[in-house]
């Protein structure tokens, strides 16, 4: 049976992409932060779990001695988003959510590339709609998906001479903790700004919120990204993109194809910006 690893395993669509390859078939290793989800992930059939912190250097190291002598691919889902105006975020914010959404996945893929070059493998990256469509109060999130898409093609350039597919799945919303908190995701963005950005931004935090309630409705169920993934995983020929669902795919293009002052125009309205 083919074996793969997912990486931010523990909850959302990482614990639905590893149930699902695993009711496939697939021999499924999830990478976790701690004992407490390894233990709970390694409860589920044909499951196991393995300690990964993706911005842990020590801990990418190490992973291959913790795999098997066979890897057949890798999903590379682990990921943070990091809300608010682009003015607001300090330095550190902004490099912990590029070291875990481009650097840390970048890393586990080529710590795993041997594996997959034996193999013929597989490598998928959970990226976003905002890898392609950037949103306002968004910016470091969108500015990271931007960068594993482009890094996702150059990866499969580079890895055509030995047969390994590279593909990016890009959900929109989706029916995780990530919504279902949003709106105190929103107050503790809001109550991490310094007094003077909290008064200039104010209205687009408003607007931010009062967008919520139609996110959540349009979330889908993460199940819809796991099915992705499966047909990402056994495609014969695998595509470089695999939006979730048509509205998403229509979404992308029709957004991305709209002239920028128009595109600007939708977006402020949409997310409730001034």
């Amino acid at each position: 049976m083919p074996t793969v690893l997912v990486t931010g395993a523990a909850r959302g669509i990482g614990k639905s992409i590893v149930s699902h390859l695993a009711a496939a078939g697939w021999d499924v290793i999830g990478g976790v932060r701690n004992a407490a989800d390894a233990e709970a992930l390694s409860a589920l059939p044909r499951v196991t779990a393995v300690t990964l912190d993706i911005t842990d250097d020590a801990q990418v190291a190490a992973l291959p001695e913790a795999l098997p002598g066979r890897l057949d691919a890798v999903v590379n889902n682990a990921g943070i988003a990091v809300s608010g105006p682009l003015e607001g975020l300090t330095s550190s914010e902004i490099r912990h959510q590029l070291d875990v959404n481009v650097v840390g996945q970048l890393a586990v893929t080529s710590a795993v590339l041997p594996l997959l070059r034996e193999s013929r493998g597989r490598i998928v990256f959970i990226s976003s709609v905002n890898g392609r469509l950037s949103a306002p109060m968004m910016g470091a999130y969108s500015a990271s998906k931007f960068a594993l898409e482009a890094a996702a093609d150059a990866l499969r350039l580079e890895l055509r001479p030995w047969h390994i597919g590279v593909s990016v799945v890009q959900p929109a919303q989706t029916d995780t903790d990530l919504w279902r908190t949003a709106d105190q995701t929103v107050a503790d963005m809001e109550a991490g700004l310094s007094p003077q950005h909290r008064a200039l931004y104010s209205r687009h935090v408003a607007g931010m919120r009062k967008a919520i309630p139609m996110s959540q409705r349009l979330a889908v169920h993460p199940d819809k990204v796991s099915k992705v993934v499966l047909e990402a995983l056994t495609a014969r020929h695998p595509k470089a993109r695999y939006p979730v669902g048509l509205p998403t795919a229509v979404q992308m293009t029709l957004m991305t194809a709209l002239p920028t002052r128009a595109r600007d125009a939708v977006l402020r309205r949409v997310f409730g910006q001034p």
